[in-house]
């Protein structure tokens, strides 16, 4: 979720030297929001002071300059917010793992296909809301057939919520980006057939690299 939908965005439009700074900052965010989340379900700011105060150093150089070059990254920032709060919500309550709080976590990553698109000087905008669309639907049937596999794997009611689901996901690519119907397939196999499997959590989080690696590259080969 860090890394697919910065690329796509960078599909939909051209790779720049100011994407790397922007790719750092993004992945320091992650880090700094990582740890703060932990203080707040835990309480215990005491333990994650040291790494906030590392990853807030290394962050700010990166926030100043990209402000400076591209003051309009703001309202992006602007847009991640209500998102966060949610995140932060779930946090407090200790329930980082309900389905909302996916979703919230899911929609703030793919959000970040938009800065990475303005920064490359895209001008497609329907394009780059196709890429979003694309990049959503995957994660968050992603989250729900991870379910069914680890927290959720003898709830037969999330297993047939995750097929369903990506039958819904096959249909829309039906719709919308037609290109990619085989990619979509090989997914919907993917939630119907593996967790009927004896397959790991690790071996799941292996093959969802794979998994989005395909997308990837079934977006550069078909979509474009």
């Amino acid at each position: 979720m860090l890394i697919l939908p910065f690329l796509l965005g960078m599909a939909a439009s051209r790779a720049l030297f100011l994407h790397i700074p922007l790719f750092i900052c993004w992945l320091l965010i992650y880090l700094f929001i990582f740890q703060l989340l932990q203080g707040v379900r835990t309480r215990r700011f005491d333990r994650i002071l040291k790494p906030l105060q590392v990853y807030g150093l290394l962050l700010l150089p990166f926030i100043i300059y990209l402000v400076v070059v591209e003051p309009r990254l703001l309202w992006f920032a602007l847009l991640a917010l209500p998102l966060f709060a949610v995140n932060l919500y779930y946090a407090r309550t200790k329930n980082e793992r309900a389905l909302l709080n996916d979703i919230s976590g899911i929609l703030l990553f793919c959000l970040m296909l938009f800065p990475v698109f303005y920064i490359g000087g895209g001008t497609n905008w329907e394009t780059a809301a196709e890429l979003f669309i694309l990049a959503f639907l995957y994660f968050a049937g992603t989250a729900l057939y991870v379910k069914t596999i680890i927290r959720e794997k003898n709830n037969p009611q999330y297993y047939y919520a995750s097929v369903i689901y990506h039958c819904l996901f096959l249909l829309t690519g039906i719709l919308i980006f037609p290109s990619l119907v085989f990619p979509l397939l090989i997914l919907l196999a993917r939630a119907a057939g593996l967790p009927r499997t004896k397959i790991t959590a690790k071996r799941t989080g292996m093959l969802e690299i794979v998994f989005s690696v395909m997308l990837y590259i079934s977006v550069i080969v078909l979509y474009f």
